[in-house]
């Protein structure tokens, strides 16, 4: 119990967990599209690490402490793109930024996160263009839309475990909670189609392999689960293709 504790409050409230599993599945399209390099690796995480210490610490004591971690973070990524790629990422990277300042920052009078419904969305568009996007020459679009409609539907069991929390209108909220798993179930079943037609076949099945496990994930989300059941397990799915892909190639 104690071993939960210490894990939930070092890796996992941290949000050092949530961008590792956010750079895994980007180096999952970045391996079957053979683009795979370590500074790319580091930029991603730094990027996801650093936006989500800013959503998390934005209205707490520790704000200016992340903002100076956020602003050595944005000096390092800029670094590590103008050294290894070009000015073309850079103005990428940028993009993207702005997009995750606009999701959620209370400088701002409207922001994504208040907006009803909005958020799942736009949370699958942030991490749908790391992968699609960020790291490829050109934008891909069967890429862009595995990625969208798997992390769209990881999102929703979120908003069920917040639904009695939550100020605004939300899925779980509006439709029920069952509608709301019919709705994730659909969008994991377009995005294993889409990976099955365009990925190549081990990448397709490492793919279909996760999409399995993140149906029973989903199936078992419920408002009165433990909260590691979606910080740990659902958040685990986005890596699940790049963990089921190693197993695969060294068995």
């Amino acid at each position: 119990m104690n071993f939960l504790k210490i894990l939930k409050k070092t890796v996992i409230d941290s949000q050092l967990y949530v961008s590792l599993m956010g750079t895994l599945f980007a180096v999952f399209f970045m391996e079957e599209q053979k683009t795979f390099r370590f500074p790319s690796i580091f930029l991603i995480f730094i990027t996801y690490f650093s936006g989500y210490l800013y959503t998390k610490y934005q209205k707490t004591k520790y704000f200016k402490r992340i903002l100076i971690i956020n602003a050595i973070a944005g000096i390092i990524c800029a670094c590590l793109i103008i050294i290894n790629h070009n000015e073309v990422r850079l103005i990428k990277w940028f993009i993207i930024v702005v997009l995750g300042l606009l999701y959620n920052s209370f400088f701002l009078d409207i922001y994504i996160r208040k907006i009803p419904l909005l958020k799942v969305f736009y949370v699958g568009l942030v991490w749908a263009l790391v992968n699609c996007w960020l790291t490829l020459p050109e934008f891909d679009l069967p890429i862009f839309l595995i990625s969208f409609f798997y992390i769209t539907a990881l999102v929703l069991p979120f908003d069920i475990r917040d639904m009695n929390n939550d100020t605004i209108e939300t899925f779980p909220k509006l439709i029920g909670v069952q509608h709301t798993k019919n709705i994730a179930y659909f969008l994991v079943f377009l995005s294993m189609m889409i990976a099955s037609l365009y990925l190549e076949p081990a990448y397709a099945t490492a793919f279909f392999i996760a999409g399995c496990i993140t149906y029973i994930l989903i199936y078992y989300s419920e408002n009165k689960r433990n909260k590691l059941y979606f910080s740990f397990g659902v958040e685990t799915c986005s890596s699940l293709p790049f963990l089921f892909l190693g197993i695969m190639k060294y068995f």
